[in-house]
């Protein structure tokens, strides 16, 4: 068996993806990451190594005009030619804000209702040990604690703020599904699953998909340096190479060290009650958090903010420290702004995270 097929199925088993009788939505965009995960997993099927149902899900943010057509239909001949089922979704305008996180929210709405549509209880995304390197630059460039040092899991729920909702977008299936507005499958959570994650590099999916004869597609927006991750993928990274050539693997390690530090703690916090306020309080009362030891009252604000705005993207260590700050003023009615459409308020001895809403 091929060396990529051989890891790709070793992590299949360690990571408790199914085997048999469930569906799996992968998410495929035409390059070399996607492309390779779902050939590699239609020829495991082939092999007789897995009993599953693959639906191949694709989705045109019309954001390259002609590339972005041109990438469906490479999408859809594949597709076609290993005779697999293919959900398409496309962008029916761009929102106002940043590209990047519009584009992911539309996207992962669009592979959560493929999902839902097609009764799968699991989404696969491609990314690879380099995309976790970037991720972890990045959070670290932003001052992120601990949690965004962990970087990406390999399996999580779906459908955390950021990664799984989505206010534009037309999620339109066209073979694999039915009404995007299907309710979720009842206490049954589908699962996101990233099977290359901690083992694949980007070299090693572009040899695999050409030894298939396959050029895979290229997004040209890669190449955008205004974008901060290309600048790290091409720049910063290139540079940290130059003193460790394996970065891409150490950086993924360290993530990796990183998650199981962030497991046992939250482990620990479940066995015994810790000292303060619990996060998950709606409001935290600002006399307790005083009374904290200075040095725990940042994490229990992350976590008390991640419980209240469903996640830490775009929360730098600045922002934390800004609401650190406000706790232990003694004014009221000051407030701390977060990016997107939040902030934290205190009022009435107590701190409050409030959405804002923005007229469009």
């Amino acid at each position: 068996m091929d060396k990529f097929l051989l890891s790709l199925i070793t992590e299949w088993r360690k990571l408790g993806l199914p085997f048999e009788h469930d569906t799996v939505v992968v998410g495929v965009s035409g390059g070399a990451d996607s492309l390779s995960l779902l050939i590699g997993l239609d020829d495991l099927r082939k092999r007789g190594k897995l009993g599953i149902r693959i639906v191949a899900a694709h989705f045109n943010h019309r954001l390259r005009g002609g590339s972005s057509d041109a990438d469906e239909e490479f999408v859809r001949s594949i597709a076609e030619e290993r005779r697999l089922e293919l959900a398409i979704g496309r962008q029916v305008h761009e929102s106002a804000g940043n590209v990047e996180q519009n584009a992911r929210k539309a996207r992962y709405r669009f592979l959560k209702n493929t999902a839902e549509n097609t009764k799968a209880g699991w989404v696969l995304t491609a990314h690879t040990m380099n995309d976790q390197a970037e991720t972890f630059l990045m959070n670290l460039l932003r001052g992120s604690g601990i949690s965004g040092l962990s970087g990406m899991r390999p399996v999580r729920e779906l459908d955390p703020i950021g990664e799984g909702s989505a206010t534009a977008g037309s999620d339109r299936p066209d073979q694999a599904g039915g009404p995007t507005d299907a309710p979720s499958l009842p206490f049954t959570p589908i699962l996101l699953a990233r099977p290359l994650l901690r083992w694949a590099r980007r070299a090693d999916t572009e040899n695999f998909v050409r030894s298939f004869g396959l050029e895979y597609r290229y997004d040209t927006m890669n190449d955008d340096m205004s974008f901060k991750r290309v600048r790290v993928r091409k720049m910063l990274l290139p540079l940290m190479k130059e003193f460790n050539p394996k970065i891409v693997e150490t950086l993924t390690r360290t993530a990796e060290i990183m998650q199981q530090h962030t497991d046992e703690a939250e482990a620990l916090q479940a066995e015994k009650a810790r000292a303060g306020p619990s996060p998950s309080l709606g409001a935290l009362p600002v006399r307790d958090l005083r009374a904290l030891d200075p040095a725990k009252l940042p994490e229990l604000l992350r976590s008390w903010l991640r419980e209240r705005r469903g996640s830490l993207r775009s929360i730098s260590a600045r922002h934390i420290d800004s609401m650190a700050r406000l706790v232990q003023s003694k004014k009221s009615g000051n407030s701390v702004e977060l990016p997107g459409s939040g902030r934290v308020r205190k009022r009435a001895g107590k701190l409050f995270f409030e959405n804002i809403k923005v007229d469009k």
